[in-house]
C-alpha cells in the first residue's frame, strides 16, 4: 500500500526515500537513531500537528512525502471525490512545515486543508505506540469495529436507512403539529383574515395597472379642452377644408386651359386637406380616449383605496396580496382537514418508529453475539502475550432512549488486567506495554476488517522477554498478511519476522560537526549481523551470529 516515504531538511535528515515492501517491515537501530524523528515526519505527512522544530537547522522549510497506491472504492479516494480531487489511483501526501510554524498540505499537488489531509491519512494509515491515542484506543471507533469484525455492514445500511424514514417521518409529523397548533391558536383571526382577502380578491400586478389607468383618466380631463378647440378649428364650422375644396374643383375647371400651372396647385391642396382630414381623425380619438365615465374613475380610486388599506392593514405590499390570500386558506384548510392528515402522519411515523425499532433491537443482540467471539477470539492471543491473567471484554450498552443512525447500541472495548481487579476502558485501564499487546492481539483478530490498509506499530515490544517477543513478531507476521505493518522495535524475535529489514543509523558528517539520519535496507548478511547485534549488544559473538541464524531460520 505504502510505496515510498521521501523526507527532505527534517532534524537530522537532509534527504532520505525510504522505499517498502509489502508484508512486515521492521525498522532497527541504536536508540537515539532517529526512529522517533521517522514516525513524527510520516505523522506530519498524515496530517498530524506540525510543529517548526521538525525544520533541519538553517533551513528554511522542510517536507515530508507519502505515496500510497489507492484502489478505487477505497475510503480515502471517496474523500477526494467529495473535495473535489482528482484520483488517478497513486495518491501522494505531502506536507511542507515552514520554519516559523505554519505548515501547508498537498495531495497530488493540489493544494488542501491539513483537516482534508488529517481525514484521508486517517483511513490509510494507523499508527499504533505506547503513547497513542488515535486508532483503536478511540472509543467512537469501536461499534464500527465490533460491526465490521462480525459482517454486520448490510445491516447497519439498512438501519441507517431505516432512520432517515423515521427522521423524515417524525419531521413531518412535528412540521404538522406545529402548524396545526399555530392556526388554531390564530382560528379566528385566520378565518377572518381569510374571507376579507378571498372577498377582495387581489391580483399581483393589479395596484400597477389601475395606479396607470387612473393616471391616464385625469390628465385626459386637463387636455380634452385644448383637444376640443383644435378639433373645432380643423373639423368644425371654421374648418378650411371646404373652402379648399372648392378652390379644387374651380382649378380643375380651368386645367385643361393651363395645364402646367394648375395641376402642381391641385396636388398641394389635395394633400393639405388630407392632412387636415388626418388630423381631425387622431383630434376625434383623442378626445374619445379622454372621454370616460366620472363613475368608473371613482370606482378605480375606490379600488385602489381597498388594496392600500389591505396592504397596510396585513403589512404586506399589494402585490403579495394574493400570495397571503392563499397562505391563509391553506392554514383554514389545515385547520378544517388537519385532524384527519395528523392522524396519517401520527401512523406513518408510529410505524417508521416501529421498523426502527425492531431492527435495532435485532441488531443489537447480534452486536451482543458478536461481542463474545470478539472477547474470546481477542483472549486466546493474550496468554502467548504475557497477558494470561488479563482479560478482554466488550461492552454492549443498549438504550432505546437514545436511538441514532447506526442503532441503539454504545460499544466500547474494556479490559481487566488482574483478576479482583477493576476492568473499565482500555486506554484507561492498561499501561502502557499493556496497550499494546492488547492493541495487537485486537487487530490480529480483526485482520483487515475494520482496518486501514497500513499499520504502524512503535516499540510495542517495550519491556517483554524473549518468549514475549517472538509471540509478538509471530502475529505480527501474521497481521501482515492481510495488511501492510511496519514495526519499530529492539526486539530480535520481531526483527526477525520481519520480510524487509531497514535499519536505522546515524553517520556523523563535516569531521564530526553534525550528524544526520540514515535507512538503508539489510540484505540476508547485514540483517543477521543486526539481529545478532540486537541479541549481543555493543560486542557481537560468534554466539550472537548463531542465535540470530536461528531466529531467522525459525521464522522463514
Amino acid at each position: 500500500m505504502l510505496a515510498r516515504l521521501s523526507i527532505r531538511d527534517i532534524v537530522l535528515i537532509e534527504r532520505l526515500d525510504i522505499e517498502f515492501s509489502r508484508g512486515l517491515a521492521v525498522l532497527t537501530g541504536e536508540t537515539g537513531a532517529g526512529k522517533s524523528i521517522l514516525l513524527d515526519a510520516f505523522a506530519l505527512a498524515l496530517g498530524g500537528r506540525g510543529d517548526a522544530g521538525l525544520v533541519r537547522h538553517g533551513a528554511e522549510q522542510g517536507q515530508v512525502t507519502a505515496t500510497f497506491d489507492v484502489p478505487k472504492g477505497h475510503p480515502a479516494a471517496r474523500i477526494l471525490a467529495e473535495n473535489g480531487l482528482d484520483d488517478t489511483g497513486e495518491m501522494i501526501l505531502r506536507r511542507v512545515q515552514l520554519a516559523d510554524g505554519r505548515t501547508r498540505a498537498f495531495i497530488n499537488d493540489q493544494a488542501i486543508s491539513v483537516q482534508t489531509l488529517r481525514a484521508v491519512g486517517t483511513v490509510l494509515v494507523e499508527i499504533h505506540g505506547q503513547h497513542d491515542e488515535r486508532a483503536l484506543v478511540d472509543a467512537s471507533t469501536h461499534r464500527q469495529l465490533l460491526d465490521a469484525f462480525a459482517g454486520h455492514e448490510k445491516d447497519v445500511a439498512a438501519l441507517e436507512a431505516l432512520w432517515e424514514i423515521r427522521r423524515t417521518a417524525n419531521a413531518d409529523l412535528d412540521g404538522h403539529r406545529a402548524g396545526m397548533e399555530r392556526a388554531a391558536r390564530e382560528a379566528d383571526y385566520l378565518r377572518h383574515a381569510s374571507q376579507e382577502l378571498k372577498t377582495l380578491a387581489p391580483k399581483e400586478g393589479e395596484e400597477t395597472e389601475l395606479a396607470n389607468r387612473r393616471t391616464t383618466m385625469m390628465q385626459g380631463e386637463k387636455v380634452a379642452t385644448d383637444l376640443r378647440e383644435a378639433q373645432e378649428a380643423i373639423g368644425g364650422s371654421h374648418s378650411p377644408v371646404s373652402a379648399l375644396s372648392a378652390a379644387v374643383r374651380r382649378l380643375e375647371r380651368r386645367a385643361a386651359n393651363a395645364p402646367s400651372l394648375i395641376e402642381p396647385a391641385v396636388k398641394a391642396i389635395d394633400v393639405a386637406i388630407n392632412a387636415l382630414e388626418e388630423a381631425d381623425q387622431h383630434l376625434h380619438a383623442a378626445l374619445a380616449a379622454t372621454d370616460f365615465d366620472p363613475a368608473e374613475l371613482e370606482r378605480i380610486e375606490e379600488r385602489l383605496f381597498a388594496l392600500r388599506a389591505a396592504s397596510r392593514k396585513y403589512s404586506t405590499p399589494v402585490d403579495l396580496l394574493a400570495a397571503l390570500a392563499a397562505q391563509y386558506a391553506d392554514d383554514v384548510a389545515l385547520i378544517d382537514a388537519g385532524a384527519d392528515q395528523l392522524k396519517k402522519l401520527e401512523a406513518a411515523a408510529a410505524e417508521a418508529d416501529k421498523r426502527y425499532a425492531a431492527a435495532a433491537a435485532k441488531l443489537s443482540a447480534a452486536r451482543t453475539k458478536a461481542a463474545e467471539k470478539l472477547n474470546k477470539a481477542v483472549n486466546a492471543e493474550l496468554a502467548p502475550l504475557k497477558l494470561e491473567r488479563a482479560k478482554f471484554m466488550t461492552q454492549v450498552d443498549a438504550n432505546a432512549a437514545a436511538p441514532g443512525p447506526q442503532g441503539i447500541d454504545r460499544v466500547e472495548f474494556w479490559v481487566q488486567t488482574n483478576p479482583g481487579t477493576k476492568p473499565g476502558p482500555m486506554m484507561k485501564v492498561a499501561s502502557g506495554g499493556e496497550l499494546s499487546r492488547f492493541l495487537l492481539a485486537l487487530k490480529v483478530v480483526l485482520a483487515d476488517r475494520g482496518s486501514a490498509p497500513t499499520l504502524v506499530f512503535d516499540e510495542i515490544d517495550t519491556g517483554v522477554g524473549g518468549a514475549v517477543a517472538d509471540a509478538i513478531g509471530s502475529r505480527l507476521a501474521r497481521l501482515a498478511g492481510k495488511v501492510q505493518v511496519m514495526a519499530v522495535t529492539h526486539a530480535p524475535q520481531v526483527a526477525a519476522r520481519a520480510s524487509q529489514h531497514l535499519l536505522i543509523s546515524k553517520d556523523a558528517l563535516d569531521k564530526g560537526k553534525r550528524v544526520a539520519t540514515r535507512v538503508n535496507a539489510l540484505a540476508a548478511d547485514h540483517r543477521r549481523e543486526e539481529i545478532a547485534r540486537m541479541l549481543a549488544g555493543a560486542e557481537i559473538t560468534a554466539e550472537a551470529r548463531a542465535a540470530a541464524e536461528r531466529l531467522l531460520r525459525a521464522a522463514s
